[in-house]
């Protein structure tokens, strides 16, 4: 059955863009410890299947609809998706169509990617990439329409993830002041990410909603800056925002989601 979003007193990443040798792949310690303080531990939140909607906004206005999934397949694998349809304003014209999965695997706290692709649909044209984590071979590789030189094979190391798959361990790690460092590797690239949680929760308003949440914002990483609020009783975030170098803003708020 279909849930609101819950109303609370006391939530997934960069639409696209978004280690170590630990095996939960995130170093998390308060922001305010010393650099030999012990690492936090981190909370533990078990996968589970949902299904949610966003109404996606450009800049203020109304841009189209998204939804995002957590589906479970079979031998401890799972398979996460993003779907980002324009329907409305200047790409909604254009006919804007984006699409990402990422298959993993999963022992109860690492996500291991398997494998990647993204379908994006416009007016002009389409484009495919599809990539294969190779963990045998400790490398991953890209084919489709992509730069020649993100085609070359890129290391693994034990932690790596896709963009999506950090979404939800941002999820899985978000405690009050904690620091959540990751390694993206997808389209070919590798890029170290950093994540500082807030220390207080603070209100949200979304879709009529009140929430007190958490903000977790990506502070190195990437050219554009990422916002997620995130509340514990919600498996994917109430909220996400992503503002280019220009200034420009993409946001996505949580309009329902439904769990198994």
């Amino acid at each position: 059955m279909t849930r609101r979003p819950l109303f609370t007193t006391a939530c997934f990443g960069a639409l696209l863009a978004l280690a170590t040798a630990l095996p939960l792949a995130a170093h998390i310690a308060p922001a305010s410890s010393p650099a030999d303080a012990p690492v936090a531990e981190l909370p533990q939140r078990a996968l589970s299947p949902f299904h949610a909607r966003y109404a996606v906004y450009r800049d203020g206005k109304p841009l189209g609809d998204a939804t995002l999934q957590l589906v479970p397949l079979e031998a401890a694998r799972w398979r996460v998706d993003l779907h980002i349809e324009a329907t409305r304003g200047l790409l909604g014209f254009a006919g804007l169509d984006l699409q990402q999965s990422t298959i993993f695997e999963s022992d109860g706290s690492a996500y291991r990617p398997l494998s990647q692709s993204t379908v994006r649909k416009a007016l002009l044209g389409k484009r495919t990439t599809t990539g294969t984590y190779d963990w045998s071979q400790g490398a991953a590789r890209w084919t489709g329409d992509l730069k020649k030189t993100r085609r070359a094979p890129v290391a693994l190391r034990e932690g790596d993830m896709s963009g999506l798959l950090i979404n939800l361990a941002v999820l899985r790690d978000a405690v009050p002041g904690a620091t959540l460092q990751y390694r993206y590797v997808e389209a070919g690239r590798a890029r170290e990410q950093q994540y500082h949680v807030a220390t207080q929760r603070e209100p949200q308003s979304v879709d009529e909603l009140s929430y007190d949440a958490l903000r977790v914002e990506r502070v190195r990483g990437g050219s554009d800056a990422t916002t997620f609020w995130v509340v514990e009783a919600v498996p994917t975030p109430i909220r996400i925002l992503q503002r280019d170098d220009d200034g420009d803003t993409l946001e996505l708020r949580l309009i329902d989601y439904q769990e198994a």
